[in-house]
């Protein structure tokens, strides 16, 4: 499973959906990648394909950062990827 997770300004909490597939997370990412380059506002809606009711929206002005990684048991209990001001 890979988590694709978006920063969003102003918020300290991020939203995140899975993919199964690294092809789908991939692509994913990059979507959301040419949605900050383009720095057009639009909204953007996502759907996890692990909890397949869970979907949300957001305006792409307002995302600070996006990452992925893939989801591991062993990364269950441990440090989560990306920056963190933990020590």
């Amino acid at each position: 499973m890979y988590v694709i997770e978006l920063s969003l300004k102003f918020s300290p909490i991020p939203l995140s959906v899975q993919r199964k597939d690294l092809s789908d997370a991939e692509r994913l990412y990059k979507e959301i990648c040419n949605c900050l380059e383009k720095g057009q506002p639009r909204l953007l809606e996502l759907r996890c394909e692990k909890v397949e009711e869970k979907k949300l929206a957001v305006l792409t002005a307002e995302i600070l950062g996006v990452q992925m990684y893939e989801k591991t048991a062993a990364s269950l209990g441990g440090k989560r990827p990306g920056f963190s001001f933990d020590s």
